[in-house]
């Protein structure tokens, strides 16, 4: 992978016509580590957050040897890391994926919330008793931007029931949940594992795996989430008023924390109508969680040589010919921006290129690697 100092310095040097990702592997391994020291127990990588091999492979040279998958595809990307540990924690498999999971790459922990699930795993593992079963269970809806209830998730009331299950099986039980993605609360932690602290003690088996599952959240423009060390507190107390049991481990599944600030993106400017940009990638592109959930990104531009000081705010627009490839909100930039200009995206390591569509055969490729520090908002910057 091509190294620069910086974007700008990417941009004077290859002038690119299509979206670049700028990774930053420093900012990556160092986020890795400050997770794995600060959680008190295994950190799970949601490779679903951002698959790309060099993320993978920064987030390993951090300390970070666990992941959770959902698919085969994700499977395979961690299983090329050497001495990568995976965990199926999609609560829905198909067999095949169960089997291949379990006989050519050696996975043992896979997550579920229904009997038949339980069955299912049971059955093509051939009634396997080293396994660790880890039970979702529905949560209420807490303080995150993305609501994650209603899909997953088994009742309260049948969870206990399905405990037993997995113990009666001769494996090890686990349970787990998701308070939704970018969780602005510590204490919805803590009030999650209270539901469970009653699970556990209606079903009155060994649960060994308590996973807290992901939704750490990530500093965006007018976002400004409490620290890590917040979440962290949270989830012990409520850990420490589980049912006891010494030998149990506490998981957790964090994704967007651990590489959103470690990339950005570099856009180029293909047009200009009065305070509208037409970019080139968008909605249906990299840019996809902005028009989903309204993240804003902070954003610089460049050009070699410098632009004006004064600033304006800008709509967006992104390349394809679907009048849905609007970006909401606006965005400030130098006001004599121009086309050829290309803008950078700060905070974009997450949901970004896995959620690519290449409607109209718009696509955003090209990674290169830059030694400068995260672009983050003006707040977090001078935190």
């Amino acid at each position: 992978m091509e190294v620069f100092a910086d974007a700008l310095a990417m941009v004077t040097a290859l002038r690119p016509e299509e979206p670049v990702y700028c990774l930053r592997p420093k900012v990556l391994k160092d986020a890795a580590a400050q997770f794995v020291q600060a959680f008190p127990g295994t950190v799970m990588y949601a490779v679903k957050c951002n698959d790309h091999p060099e993320v993978l492979a920064g987030l390993q040279a951090g300390g970070l040897t666990d992941f959770d998958v959902a698919s085969l595809s994700e499977i395979e990307a961690a299983a090329a890391l050497p001495g990568a540990r995976s965990h199926y924690m999609h609560p829905v498999k198909n067999r095949q994926a169960v089997t291949l999971a379990y006989h050519r790459f050696g996975i043992r922990t896979f997550a579920l919330d229904h009997e038949e699930e339980l069955a299912k795993i049971l059955a093509v593992t051939g009634e396997a008793r080293d396994l660790t079963l880890v039970l979702r269970v529905d949560m209420p809806r807490f303080d995150s931007v993305c609501d994650l209830t209603g899909k997953f998730g088994a009742e309260a009331a049948a969870a206990p029931g399905l405990l037993r299950r997995i113990a009666a099986s001769g494996n090890r039980a686990g349970l787990t949940f998701h308070v939704g993605s970018q969780c602005l609360d510590p204490g919805a932690y803590e009030s999650a594992l209270a539901i469970c602290g009653g699970i556990l003690a209606e079903a009155a088996v060994p649960v060994p795996v308590i996973d807290v599952g992901g939704g750490f959240p990530t500093a965006y423009v007018g976002t400004e989430p409490p620290p890590l060390a917040a979440y962290v507190a949270a989830i012990q107390a409520g850990a420490a008023r589980l049912p006891a049991d010494p030998g149990r481990a506490l998981f957790c599944e964090p994704g967007r924390a651990l590489v959103a600030e470690a990339c950005s993106l570099v856009v180029k400017v293909e047009f200009r109508r009065g305070h509208r940009l037409y970019l080139n990638d968008g909605a249906y592109g990299s840019l996809a969680d902005m028009k989903l959930f309204g993240t804003v990104y902070p954003v610089r531009l460049l050009r070699p040589g410098g632009a004006g000081r004064r600033m304006a705010t800008f709509s967006l627009f992104g390349p394809t010919c679907d009048s849905y490839d609007s970006l909401p909100g606006g965005s400030s930039l130098p006001e004599d921006v121009r086309e050829g200009d290309w803008i950078e995206f700060g905070q974009i390591g997450a949901y970004s290129n896995v959620l690519q569509t290449r409607f109209n055969g718009f696509e955003a490729r090209r990674f290169v690697a830059v030694a400068d520090d995260a672009l983050r908002p003006v707040s977090a910057r001078a935190a």
